[in-house]
């Protein structure tokens, strides 16, 4: 049996259809759920992907893809998240991912699918290819498209001390405009981690850019100001 069908097997034994619509409503999706939550979900694709070893990285890339492209079910594209970040494939991260992942980002476009992307995945691929990866990031963060945009300014959410400041900052800036709530939202959200390694920082960047609103109050929310 093919990995895919694997896949989607084990996710239909998984699931429990009463809580398939409820989870749809939820995420707003157009894409019907079958009712896998994250729990179980996980421990059955952790024995599919385990019985199911890909030998080389093209294999893998093209694996995560048609489970993607071919998903009919939003479980389906949380298998393809989760095979593209499986412990077995590290050595896989590399810049040839980029275009997945981007592909990924952009007809993923909702934040239960991009989020993962963003902070496990594309900064994953920034600390390791730090060269490559800034100059991408800065153009993603000035695209057209708001989920490239939110997946620069989350990138680094992970970082901590290691966050390039100055990167954070220049993928911030282009969206200090935008008044979509996923910006804004991102904005607060890279903030808010930044602030647990250097709240005063964040706090003088917060009042320097005038940043009001839910920004503001996501970025500063578990600091002692206003």
């Amino acid at each position: 049996m093919s990995l895919g069908k694997a896949v989607r097997l084990a996710l239909q034994e998984a699931a429990e259809p009463d809580k398939a619509e409820p989870m749809r409503a939820y995420m707003k999706s157009e894409m019907p759920f079958l009712g896998v939550q994250a729990v179980p979900r996980r421990a059955a694709l952790r024995r599919v992907f385990a019985g199911h070893r890909i030998d080389s990285a093209p294999e893998w890339r093209r694996a995560v893809l048609s489970l993607w492209r071919e998903a009919e079910y939003r479980e389906e594209r949380y298998a393809a998240v989760e095979l593209s970040g499986y412990h077995f494939y590290r050595d896989f991260q590399t810049l040839y991912t980029v275009p997945m992942y981007e592909e990924m980002v952009v007809t993923g476009a909702w934040w239960d699918l991009v989020d993962e992307l963003a902070t496990h995945r594309v900064g994953g691929l920034l600390t390791a290819y730090p060269d490559s990866m800034r100059p991408l990031m800065l153009e993603w963060a000035a695209d057209a498209d708001l989920w490239k945009r939110r997946t620069a300014i989350l990138c680094q959410n992970r970082f901590k001390s290691r966050t390039d400041t100055a990167l954070l900052y220049a993928c911030i800036e282009p969206s200090l405009s935008d008044n979509d709530f996923f910006a804004r939202k991102a904005i607060g959200w890279a903030l808010r981690e930044y602030a647990k390694t250097n709240p005063d920082e964040v706090v003088r960047y917060v009042r320097a850019k005038g940043i009001s609103g839910l920004s503001r109050r996501e970025a500063l929310k578990n600091l002692p100001v206003g």
